[in-house]
């Protein structure tokens, strides 16, 4: 795929007042999505771009704009450092080294730096994914057994 197509693409969806696009041929996924309409987080190489489309002023945009009421002010709260541990692979999450076996974390558990936190099984190969960071599992995002994409989001932890 040339850059020219990407950017006929991009001309059409604008044209037809699309938010989001997807095309899949020979290998190559492209998804294509306005700004505002999501983030898709990118895939690995040779197998998915996401570029997210430019919103172009026009007429429908400056009235919603202006019949949009304000936001209320955020409340403030503390700051809390939290690390979002995400796939570095596409496959299927597993929270424990094999059926009926203890997860290898737990919300609430102390972790530290390169301890196993799951399994993504890739193409019948199980790739152990470890933390990057030392502190308190907040956060899981996948539930054990279910397919997971390149960058999706795993697990949060508080570090201290």
């Amino acid at each position: 795929m040339e850059f020219d197509d990407i950017e006929r693409i991009l001309e059409l969806m604008h044209q037809h007042d699309l938010s989001e696009f997807e095309l899949e041929r020979e290998g190559l996924k492209l998804r294509v999505r306005k700004t505002g309409a999501g983030y898709a987080p990118p895939a690995a190489p040779m197998q998915m771009a996401s570029i997210p489309a430019v919103p172009l002023p026009g007429p429908a945009a400056a009235a919603s704009a202006s019949q949009t009421p304000s936001a209320p002010e955020p409340i403030e709260e503390p700051a809390l450092d939290l690390a979002v541990v995400k796939s570095p692979i596409v496959g299927t999450f597993y929270r424990s080294p094999e059926p009926g076996a203890p997860s290898f974390v737990e919300v609430g558990d102390r972790v530290k730096k390169d301890q196993v936190l799951c399994i993504i099984e890739a193409m019948k190969l199980m790739n152990e994914i470890t933390s990057e960071y030392e502190g308190e599992l907040t956060s899981t995002y996948v539930e054990n057994g279910k397919p997971v994409q390149y960058g999706e989001r795993l697990f949060a932890i508080k570090t201290s």
